[in-house]
């Protein structure tokens, strides 16, 4: 629970910086402008659908994808009001990378809790779990919707090309510290 409030909280500095949505978010956007849906709605529709790619890749859902879904959305609605938005980009740029450090080390606690990772998370953890390094994979993947997203009519910023960028390497770094371990019977 409390990675997916870290997770929600780092979104929103982000999003309160304005210097870039990540890279998910663009690829929401693009989609939302081109099917005249909300943002919302596509957001669901784009869990949902991901989830799919879960099949070939052998990912499970758990409590934890669940979670995910209504968590993230919730704290980040309550967080996004409640931050400052500040002018001076010498305070935006701080924020952002700040939130760029809480939204990994929120995912590392919650995928490492082993409870199930997010529709998202989840293309991460089955390429990793088939040899692709992890900050790869989710370099990879951050990459592959903000581009998609661009081309869609998304909005593409500094914040977003540093999120796709560090976020992989974080997630990496910070999961061997706060994944769960199997503990042996004796």
């Amino acid at each position: 629970m409390t990675g997916l409030a870290l997770f929600g909280i780092g979104i929103s500095l982000i999003i309160d910086a304005r210097i870039g949505v990540p890279p998910w978010d663009v690829f929401h956007q693009g989609v939302a402008g081109r099917i005249d849906r909300s943002i919302g709605t596509v957001i669901i529709a784009t869990g949902a659908a991901l989830m799919l790619l879960w099949i070939p890749l052998r990912q499970k859902p758990g409590i934890g994808t669940v979670l995910n879904a209504i968590e993230i959305g919730l704290v980040a609605n309550v967080a996004i009001d409640l931050l400052p938005q500040p002018d001076a980009l010498a305070a935006r740029v701080p924020m952002m990378l700040a939130g760029v450090f809480v939204t990994g080390l929120g995912s590392a606690l919650y995928i490492g809790s082993g409870l199930g990772p997010g529709p998202r998370d989840g293309l991460m953890t089955g390429l990793a779990a088939r040899g692709v390094p992890l900050r790869l994979a989710r370099m990879g993947i951050e990459f592959t919707v903000l581009i998609v997203g661009w081309l869609l009519g998304g909005q593409v910023g500094a914040g977003t090309i540093t999120f796709a960028v560090f976020i992989g390497p974080i997630v990496q770094w910070l999961m061997p510290r706060f994944a769960m371990r199997e503990r042996t019977v004796r």
